[in-house]
């Protein structure tokens, strides 16, 4: 009998480890994942929804407070939900989603931007006090569940699956741009330095004939200067006699 009260200990053991096994892994988030397939669902009820991606310092820095809000959600008959952008760019554009993070509050399929502060107890302020109703909801013309922002989630959605294309199409055939341009041999570096050189040697024969041309162009001018100063000086003498006579 000793033998079965020895493996009655480790049992006990395994049970508690087994019962306690959740908690050591941190408690299930509150905040349920909105998806393209899933959206809709935020037309019924009272939401608040978050927009963010996971590079976003800001985002990284509000993702505490949210988590924590959403622990009340349930006391505030509130749904809390986040959206990743980078995953759901369908409803970046269906949301028209131009920074980072976005907070959305939606009430029977009213949607309103929220803009206060962003910290566990303004948000719970914001639900329990009905903060909300004095924001103006968005246009249903431009509201998510419109044909205008129907076509705006499909081009995102399109441009997302363009790019994916153009990245994937690029690393398989590099464009000329992105190739590693060939080192010039010595044979190319020599032929290509040779007209360089006989244009050198042609300017230096030019420079030698201009400065060969300059000094006779000086002696011609002096010459014709002393010629007209001798006919200057033969001319004299005969104007002089023709005065006295």
């Amino acid at each position: 009998m000793a033998p079965s009260g020895s493996l009655r200990i480790p049992v006990a053991v395994l049970l508690l480890l087994l019962w306690g096994a959740p908690w050591t892994h941190g408690r299930r988030s509150d905040v349920r994942i909105i998806t393209d397939e899933n959206w809709r669902e935020l037309l019924e009820g009272e939401w608040m929804i978050e927009f963010y991606a996971p590079w976003c310092p800001a985002c990284q820095n509000l993702q505490p407070e949210w988590e924590s809000f959403a622990e009340w959600g349930e006391d505030l008959e509130v749904n809390v939900a986040k959206v990743d952008v980078t995953e759901q760019p369908g409803l970046s554009g269906r949301f028209i989603i131009s920074a980072l993070p976005t907070v959305y509050h939606c009430k029977n399929g009213e949607f309103r931007r929220y803009q206060g502060p962003r910290t566990k107890k303004d948000f719970i302020n914001f639900i329990s006090e009905k903060e909300w109703k004095s924001i103006e909801p968005v246009s249903s013309w431009v509201g998510p569940g419109s044909v205008l922002m129907s076509s705006m989630s499909a081009l995102f959605q399109l441009s997302m699956w363009i790019r994916c294309m153009i990245f994937v199409a690029d690393c398989l055939c590099p464009s000329k741009r992105r190739r590693p341009q060939p080192y010039p041999s010595k044979k190319l570096l020599l032929e290509s330095s040779q007209p360089l050189k006989k244009v050198e040697e042609e300017q230096e024969a030019d420079e030698e004939d201009v400065s060969e041309e300059e000094p006779e162009s000086k002696e011609g001018i002096n010459t014709e200067f002393a010629q007209n100063a001798i006919r200057q000086r033969s001319v004299a003498p005969s104007l002089a006699t023709d005065k006295s006579s």
